[in-house]
């Protein structure tokens, strides 16, 4: 079968995405530390004009497809809009070409598609946990490379939400899941929640405009928002290779549109191409 190629896409030279993401590439070191611990804190991604800008459309887009918060809704309900990119021409412009798509470059490889984009709330008032899990849980990809990238819209600290991780529990690979966690290509209609052995983990606070970055093997979790001042928002994006397949949905490829390089899939050469 023969492969499928993009016109690459460049770093962005315009002023108007110069003044919303901040671009840089990853040291050695970085890289080195991504390989050993699973995930890496980029830093500050988006410049005070990105922050507002995103903040701004994503709070439009949850108001009018969510509303306030329902104390008696889901968790699903009250914590996750899909295809944010649908919503937001700044998320749109950040998920397709910003800083992230060149860190999935070097740690996946120069062939990427985006695979998710999606808000995780947890506004005022959402006391629900989230328990540990893997993103490849929800919806297993194979090749095993795939990255999750939070992007945080507030402050983040263990008082509001922040994430939960295990550094260096990648390694152990893609965990088996059993019971009642056995359906893998269930969406996000029911919550995964692994027992683990956290005694080594550790809370990631972030600050409004920071971004962090890890493997789809990485153990974590949120716990509530038990502050009753600040809501906790992320942009949650996902990259994997370009011919990255579902291993629950008969290894069809998983279909995103495709940001560098080649596939082998002509559906996800097209995914998206003219959206």
């Amino acid at each position: 079968m023969g492969r499928f190629e993009t016109e690459t896409v460049k770093m962005p030279s315009t002023t108007q995405h110069n003044a919303l993401f901040r671009y840089r590439r990853l040291s050695d070191a970085e890289l080195q530390q991504f390989e050993e611990e699973g995930f890496l804190r980029y830093g500050p991604i988006l410049t005070d004009a990105g922050l507002e800008h995103m903040r701004a459309e994503c709070m439009d887009a949850w108001i009018h497809e969510k509303g306030p918060y329902d104390p008696n809704g889901s968790w699903l309900t009250n914590s996750l809009l899909t295809n944010i990119h649908h919503h937001s021409r700044t998320v749109r412009d950040y998920y397709f070409e910003g800083p992230l798509v060149d860190v999935a470059t070097q740690v996946i490889g120069p062939n990427i598609k985006a695979a998710t984009s999606q808000l995780t709330f947890k506004m005022r008032g959402n006391t629900m946990d989230f328990a540990w899990h893997q993103d490849n849980s929800y919806g297993e990809l194979e090749p095993y490379n795939a990255i999750s990238c939070l992007t945080a819209l507030d402050d983040a600290d263990e008082s509001n939400g922040c994430l939960w991780l295990i550094p260096g529990s990648h390694r152990d690979g893609q965990i088996e899941l059993t019971g009642t966690n056995t359906t893998k290509n269930r969406g996000y209609q029911d919550a995964i929640k692994l027992e683990v052995d956290d005694r080594h983990a550790i809370p990631v606070p972030m600050k409004a405009g920071e971004s962090l970055f890890f493997t789809c093997w990485m153990l974590h979790k949120s716990e509530g928002n038990r502050s009753t001042t600040h809501d906790r928002r992320l942009v949650f994006v996902r990259y994997a290779d370009a011919d990255a397949v579902e291993v629950s949905n008969g290894h069809q490829p998983r279909l995103g549109r495709l940001l560098r390089g080649e596939t082998r899939f002509p559906e996800v050469s097209a995914y998206e191409f003219d959206h």
